[in-house]
């Protein structure tokens, strides 16, 4: 499998824009008989583009396993899907690769930190799921060259600044010098590891991302003769990061956005892994009663998938306050008082009613 599916991407990495022919034997185009999701239920498996280098959201390990919010919620929707969230393939994409793995049905679903934008969602053919993390994208230097928290964009004026090839950054940082009047080298690379390892050796003077992968490449790789600092306060573009799955697949889409928004009516009533099956036993309200499937109505029946299928992803997953907190406070960074807080406390995670 491993093998097929790496022939598959040499093959879509002939032309990123242009999307490749049927490449790998399992892969499946998603256009074919209009129901992915029973694709995907018939092979037992969900097949989920990743990342595999971004800390914080999808990291390989060396024995293989991949951890990170993102890499959590493909075992949300494979728990949803299967009732095991190990029942997942993670397939780690580039930045180029990513789109047109979705395209070739090298993938079932993209949860890969992606920048949910107007012309990636009307002009690829492919449609976003919810936000699962908002962001926004700030720059990184040493402190020891003169920049600090409190440093602005004007401050990093003829820098060579490194970015992630074909991402929305990359753009970004361009447009940010521009409006501050100053020039910048941008120089890009197709993987944020070989960004890190420049910026160690001195060859960018600066580095630019989403603010959380600076901050976990911070708290990660940061030598100790070395002080890294993150500016500005305030970012310099949203950048909403939600799941990518093929346009008019209507039944999966339900599935992976319901299978999030599960996750996130979890947390604002409290139910975690803990207490998930105490709960569905015996349920304190109505929609939790839904939610969990311990009521008579069939909502995730009909959605094609078994009752307790939000109860099974919340039990051996967690909730949504859970996964970002597993992944979030090894970097220092917290959700509270954030816009990744529940709308109750302020912030803008809000789901749809479940009823």
């Amino acid at each position: 499998m491993v093998l097929l599916i790496a022939l598959a991407l040499a093959a879509v990495a002939c032309s990123v824009d242009q999307p490749a022919g049927r490449a790998a034997a399992d892969a499946v185009d998603p256009t074919a008989d209009g129901d992915l999701l029973r694709t995907v239920q018939e092979r037992g498996r969900l097949v989920c583009g990743v990342s595999g280098t971004r800390v914080i959201f999808s990291e390989t390990r060396p024995d293989g396993s991949v951890v990170g919010v993102d890499a959590d919620y493909c075992r949300v929707v494979a728990a949803a899907v299967f009732g095991d969230a190990e029942a997942v393939e993670f397939v780690s994409l580039t930045t180029g690769e990513r789109f047109t793995a979705l395209h070739t049905g090298v993938i079932d679903v993209l949860i890969r930190s992606t920048t949910w934008t107007q012309s990636r969602d009307t002009e690829l053919g492919l449609d976003f799921g919810p936000v699962i993390y908002y962001d926004g994208q700030q720059l990184m230097a040493r402190e020891g060259d003169g920049f600090s928290g409190a440093s602005q964009v004007v401050d990093i004026a003829g820098a060579v600044v490194c970015a992630l090839a074909g991402t929305t950054t990359e753009q970004n940082v361009s447009d940010a010098a521009d409006a501050a009047g100053i020039d910048i080298t941008v120089t890009t690379f197709e993987d944020f590891d070989q960004i890190t390892e420049n910026f160690i050796q001195g060859a960018c003077d600066v580095i630019t991302a989403d603010g959380s992968a600076l901050a976990g490449r911070k708290a990660k790789q940061q030598p100790d003769d070395q002080e890294w600092v993150i500016f500005p306060a305030t970012p310099i573009s949203k950048e909403p990061l939600a799941p990518v799955y093929p346009q008019n697949q209507s039944r999966f889409a339900d599935v992976v956005n319901w299978a999030v928004y599960a996750t996130i009516i979890a947390d604002e009533k409290g139910i975690t892994q803990a207490n998930v099956d105490a709960m569905a036993a015996d349920p304190p309200d109505a929609e939790t009663a839904r939610l969990l499937g311990a009521s008579d109505d069939e909502q995730q029946s009909n959605m094609g998938l078994d009752p307790d299928a939000f109860r099974q992803a919340i039990s051996q997953v967690g909730n949504y306050g859970e996964i970002l907190g597993r992944h979030l406070e090894p970097a220092s960074l917290t959700r509270a008082g954030s816009i990744n807080a529940s709308w109750r406390d302020g912030g803008l995670i809000y789901a749809p009613p479940a009823r």
